[in-house]
């Protein structure tokens, strides 16, 4: 039987989703792209935004439409939060939450057998072990990186997001299941890894290991050439953290650090644990430990009581720090959190209008940053080749890099010189691969 797999949302859905992929091709299961025809569909939702809302409902649909006698899993965030969805979603055959996957074979049988709708969702009340415990991985859906997930869960319940509801507590992986998944990941040829979690800078909590362990795990590992770490909470990026993880020549400079508003009295409505200044000195202590690092960032307009004053400081804080990216989101109500229930809800209107505003000041930064990349030499990692024969690679603080003229192998390191600039990416020229610089 073929299955098909559509993933909405972040880089743990997307572990997620090749975790299930895994398991159904443990049994028996072919995996084939979302376009082709497939016995199976599952879809992976997200549940941060209304917007992703509509984007897994109309996915669902459009699956069941287009294949009518096909089984329509849906999993993720969105069913786990709103369980309701089942009923109110008839086209998914099968409703499954996010923390039991491994049903996900038995669950599939036991519709074949009796073609009703299923709903298997586990609160995550019910799990009160600080040890996340799934089956790992061993691949990452034919990418040149691979995601590991070695925490889940979050409990800073600030006031927009519903994470915490559908993530539930804070949960950390082993170490020595870390390492056997890298060691998996090796064997299979990655050589970049990609940490990942909710909060992740809470992986090892109530434990006798951080995420400096994490890292120096990943580091020990002759084949993995780079080590990154997905989003990271300010609030937990010590002084002391940021030296140990300098400590390690593998780990990638690029920091993604959530700040959401750039005025302090916008954050303690959202109950962030930081304020602007706390966040401005870990941007500078960052830059001093990693002199190439880049800084990436999320940011939220249109939070509720957001006066115009308030994002004008917003506003001018974000181009005091000068990100490489800022991902703009207009505030997204979400039933079951606080802000959905306060006073002054900035309408739509004035949304769009910030989030103009915002990305505005976004895209310049995005600009000055790449033109500061040009005349640098660094090592690229190649992802893809386009349909003009060029090929897109990152260096290790995630610029984005494209050869013209040449299809250089997928997976392989290539010493490179950037020239310029071109819409999004630097362009390069290539100056060794990685079997020249081994010699």
């Amino acid at each position: 039987m073929k299955v098909a797999f559509f993933t909405l949302g972040c880089k743990v859905n997307q572990y997620d989703t090749q975790l299930c992929m895994e398991l159904l091709s443990n049994e028996g299961f072919e995996v084939v792209q979302p376009k082709e025809s497939a016995d199976v569909y599952v879809v992976n939702s997200c549940t941060v935004t209304a917007e992703s809302d509509r984007k897994t409902r109309q996915t669902v649909r459009s699956f069941k439409r287009k294949h009518p006698q096909s089984v329509v899993i849906l999993t993720g965030c969105l069913p786990q939060v709103y369980p309701e969805i089942a009923k109110d979603l008839p086209e998914a055959d099968i409703v499954i939450g996010n923390s039991n996957y491994p049903d996900l074979p038995r669950l599939l049988n036991e519709h074949s057998l009796t073609r009703q709708h299923l709903s298997n969702i586990i609160p995550h009340e019910l799990c009160h072990d600080t040890i996340l415990c799934d089956c790992g991985i061993s691949a990452f859906q034919e990418r040149t990186r691979a995601a590991v997930k070695i925490q889940e869960g979050c409990d800073n319940y600030c006031s927009y997001c519903i994470i915490p509801t559908a993530r539930g507590p804070v949960r950390s992986k082993d170490l020595e299941k870390v390492k056997a998944e890298i060691n998996a990941l090796e064997t299979a040829g990655f050589k970049e890894i990609v940490f990942v979690g909710i909060n992740l800078t809470t992986f090892g909590r109530k434990s006798s290991y951080s995420l400096t362990d994490a890292v120096e795990l990943a580091s020990s590992f002759d084949g993995i050439s780079r080590i990154r770490l997905g989003s990271l909470e300010p609030d937990r990026m010590t002084e002391g953290l940021i030296e140990q993880l300098s400590k390690y020549p593998k780990l990638c400079p690029h920091f993604h650090l959530s700040l959401q508003s750039g005025c302090d009295k916008t954050l303690k409505r959202m109950n962030r644990k930081y304020t602007t200044v706390m966040y401005e000195s870990l941007c500078q202590t960052l830059r001093s430990t990693f002199p190439d690092c880049s800084l990436t960032t999320d940011v939220i307009v249109g939070f509720p009581g957001e006066a115009r004053e308030e994002f004008d400081e917003s506003l001018a804080f974000v181009n005091r720090i000068s990100f490489a990216k800022v991902h703009v989101f207009p505030y997204s109500p979400r039933p079951g959190t606080k802000a959905a229930e306060m006073p002054d809800q900035i309408s739509k209107k004035e949304k769009e209008e910030r989030s103009r505003k915002m990305l505005a000041a976004a895209q310049s930064m995005r600009d000055n940053f790449l033109k500061k990349q040009v005349g640098k030499t660094v090592i690229i990692l190649a992802e893809e080749a386009t349909a003009t024969k060029a090929t897109v690679g990152f260096t290790p603080n995630y610029t984005p890099v494209i050869i013209k003229g040449k299809e250089l192998e997928k997976g392989k390191l290539y010493k490179v010189l950037l020239t310029g600039v071109e819409g999004d990416c630097c362009e390069g020229k290539t100056l060794q691969t990685d079997a020249e610089q081994q010699n």
